[in-house]
């Protein structure tokens, strides 16, 4: 009897992290990869004739995803493949299921976990084809970094743990930054969304000298305070002049809802990326209590929901398996 020959397309399975980024002075540089995830399958081959990659199954937040190539997994998983495999059999439209934790353009990296999760299944799929070309990290990073418009959310749930990024060419270095297990994270988001397209838009096209040296200043003593774990040097580090004040009109209650926080125990807090997310440093023992806190401020500002979490430092990088 012959033996069947093992298809070339396994089915495969991603789980990747949520991200904050700037955390006031480390404006699109810094990112941390949060308990929030986004997890996806390759199913295999489509099997009915239409010549494009398409979601089959879309749950939690990834339900409001377009189910087609216009959403940034589809986008990212056909870059990757176009970069990896040589085209042939190999081209064909695939099949996923994802299910999401991370909300929708709220700062909190969605977009970023979804272009990773398409590199990496597609590098882990390339591994299995023969004649396909290999992509080691640095290199997935600075894809990443190329179709998100940014480095720091990609980076970060790229790599897990705390994370500055600096693009170099088409690649990207990164620097793993140590965080205190005594830090943690209360996270807010209102029902408005911020786009990063209108985060964007409204920031100054120049910025003071004085403001711009003064973040500078601030950024080690956060990274200082983040390592440690030291209250008041993340107090100190967390302020910001380039960013925050011109973004934080776009979320009604925002401004109460920081000012909460710091009432409520937090060292401080500031924007998740740009918004509409808050996010809070603060001592374990205070952090449900902030995330109640800042979550009740957005909400009593006309907000008609709002949900907070208490969320932890994600370290480990992602890693793709097989399917059993």
């Amino acid at each position: 009897m012959s033996q069947s020959t093992p298809s070339p397309f396994p089915q495969l399975k991603v789980s990747v992290p949520a991200s904050t980024s700037n955390l006031g002075p480390g404006f699109d540089s810094l990112g941390l990869a949060l308990s929030l995830f986004l997890e996806v399958r390759l199913l295999g081959p489509r099997r009915d004739g239409v010549d494009r990659h398409r979601l089959v199954e879309a749950h939690g937040e990834a339900s409001n995803w377009p189910t087609t190539e216009d959403n940034a997994l589809l986008r990212a998983f056909s870059a990757g493949i176009e970069r990896l495999v040589t085209p042939g059999e190999a081209h064909r439209p695939m099949d996923f299921a994802c299910e999401s934790q991370i909300p929708i353009a709220r700062g909190l990296g969605s977009s970023g976990a979804a272009i990773v999760a398409g590199l990496l299944l597609a590098r882990a799929l390339a591994r299995h084809l023969p004649g396909s070309e290999d992509a080691d990290t640095p290199t997935l990073a600075g894809w990443a970094a190329e179709l998100e418009g940014h480095p720091d959310n990609t980076t970060a749930s790229l790599h897990g743990g705390c994370t500055m990024a600096l693009p170099l060419g088409r690649s990207i270095k990164t620097i793993s930054a140590p965080v205190h297990s005594s830090v943690c994270f209360a996270v807010s988001w209102p029902a408005t969304t911020v786009t990063t397209s209108a985060a964007r838009a409204a920031l100054p096209a120049q910025v003071p000298l004085e403001d711009a040296v003064e973040n500078a200043r601030r950024l080690p003593f956060l990274l200082e305070g983040l390592r440690t774990g030291d209250g008041a040097l993340l107090a100190v580090g967390l302020a910001d002049r380039l960013h925050v004040q011109h973004r934080l009109p776009l979320i009604p209650g925002g401004e109460a809802a920081l000012t909460a926080a710091t009432a409520a125990g937090a060292y401080g807090a500031t924007l998740s990326g740009s918004g509409s997310a808050l996010i809070a440093l603060c001592p374990g023992a205070c952090a449900p209590a902030v995330a109640e806190a800042m979550t009740s401020a957005l909400r009593s500002d006309g907000q008609q929901t709002a949900s907070g979490r208490v969320l932890q430092l994600v370290e480990a990088a992602p890693r793709v398996e097989a399917i059993s």
